[in-house]
């Protein structure tokens, strides 16, 4: 434990870059952009902003790179009965039960009791506080993965939506902005 209450446990750290490892890359593909273009036309002749397909798609690419919060979760629930089983486990104990490359921090001053996971890019996935349960936050990973998603849609769907209002291309319906 050190001053603030917080127990630490460590990283793993790539060998060659030092930095924390991360084991799912993602990257935005020529074939995945095509996709988003094509759901990005879709949905701009149907006038509808960031359709269903769209949706799916990017809930599917961020799960690439989302750690599985439930299996973390169901470790925690399957060993706490309640936070002061929490509060006598050290670091290494912590480390043992999220297994690597997770880090857990428990945090035992303050406002309350609170277990706190990292993944291996030191990202806060998930918090346990006592009465409250889980809270689920976003990894820098998938705030990248939703914000390369939107901006490849946006752009598709504004270029499509021009190309409609100039009567570029005919409106889904058969609808001709020109007559």
């Amino acid at each position: 434990m050190d001053i603030t209450g917080i127990a630490k446990s460590h990283h793993t750290k790539s060998t060659a870059t030092g930095k924390p490892s991360s084991k799912k890359e993602w990257k935005l593909s020529d074939s995945l952009r095509e996709k988003i273009t094509g759901y990005a036309k879709e949905d701009a002749a149907q006038d509808v902003y960031m359709g269903n397909k769209f949706l799916a798609l990017r809930k599917s690419e961020v799960a690439k790179v989302a750690p599985d919060r439930s299996a973390l979760m169901g470790k925690l629930n399957q060993e706490m009965a309640d936070m002061k089983e929490i509060r006598e486990a050290d670091e290494r104990w912590l480390r043992l039960l999220f297994g690597e490359p997770y880090e857990a921090k428990f945090q035992s001053e303050g406002t309350g009791s609170a277990v706190h996971v990292y993944d291996g890019n030191g990202d806060e996935i998930l918090t346990y506080t006592a009465g409250v349960g889980w809270h689920e936050k976003e990894s820098k990973a998938e705030t990248q993965v939703h914000g390369a998603l939107k901006a490849a849609y946006y752009d598709a769907f504004r270029a499509a939506r021009q190309e409609i209002n100039a009567g570029v291309v005919e409106p889904q319906g058969g609808f001709d902005v020109k007559a």
